[in-house]
């Protein structure tokens, strides 16, 4: 028996990948620390002052407890209205979601729809919805509904993201056959798309909405309704038992919520 020999140009590759210290890795890592080093410094990073006043932070976190409950009532209709703008901002959302996830889309949209479509999907998401509730509050006024425009703009840059990508990632198959028989551009993404990037999109649009209720809990800061505004004036008297009380109540109210898109997702996906 003859062991086939191995090419010099192949050993030597796989003794680069083997050795940790090859000169393009060591780079990477003295740039990596660079970058570690500089933001360290920049973040004004002080981990020892955590343990310098300990001390400090015990008392400060006593002061919250025990949580003060006198108007669980209030906080629960809060609550409820956080809650409804959270459902209604990412509803708006899924409507006009589909469409633009399609045109952003490299492997079914032309480049002339692609680019525009990509760019407006960036600018909605890389602008915070805490901006977006501050433009929609100066709009149409303080209230639940401006906190719901800002998460239904927010969350179709997000969710026109992730769609999209699910739409890439696609099996190319189903779309050409459907195509071959002749049918338009809405039979093709009914019975070609859909069917391969629904279960992602049900389990992005349920992610989302859990992070659109904890979005819509500190919209209230900027006069957008729901029971940040509560959170707000609370801390702002400096009453942090009714503090823990609120967030108590935000606690329980995103678990339930979590256990609840959980089972949607078990039976949907």
């Amino acid at each position: 028996d003859r062991t086939p020999s191995v090419p010099a140009h192949v050993t030597a590759a796989l003794e680069r990948q083997r050795s940790p210290f090859t000169p393009l890795r060591l780079a990477g890592w003295v740039a990596a620390g660079a970058i570690l080093a500089v933001t360290f410094g920049q973040s004004e990073m002080d981990l020892w002052m955590l343990v310098r006043d300990s001390g400090n932070m015990a008392s400060y976190l006593a002061a919250y407890f025990p949580p003060d409950f006198t108007d669980w009532r209030f906080y629960l209709q809060e609550a409820a209205i956080t809650i409804s703008m959270g459902i209604w901002g990412t509803l708006l959302a899924l409507v006009v979601v589909p469409p633009l996830a399609m045109a952003a889309s490299a492997n079914i949209s032309p480049i002339w729809l692609l680019q525009p479509t990509r760019r407006l999907l960036d600018a909605m998401r890389a602008t915070n919805v805490l901006v977006f509730a501050l433009i929609f509050v100066a709009a149409v006024g303080l209230g639940p509904f401006a906190g719901v425009l800002a998460i239904f703009v927010h969350t179709v840059g997000v969710l026109g993201k992730l769609f999209s990508e699910a739409v890439e990632g696609i099996d190319p198959g189903p779309v050409e056959g459907i195509t071959a028989t002749g049918a338009n551009t809405v039979q093709v993404f009914v019975f070609g798309v859909l069917p391969q990037v629904l279960p992602a999109w049900i389990s992005f649009s349920l992610y989302r909405f859990e992070s659109n209720i904890r979005a819509a809990a500190v919209l209230g800061v900027v006069g957008a309704g729901g029971i940040g505004v509560s959170l707000y004036q609370s801390f702002g008297s400096f009453e942090y038992r009714k503090v823990c009380a609120i967030l108590i109540v935000l606690i329980v109210a995103t678990g339930l919520i979590d256990v609840i898109s959980g089972r949607l997702r078990r039976l949907y996906i």
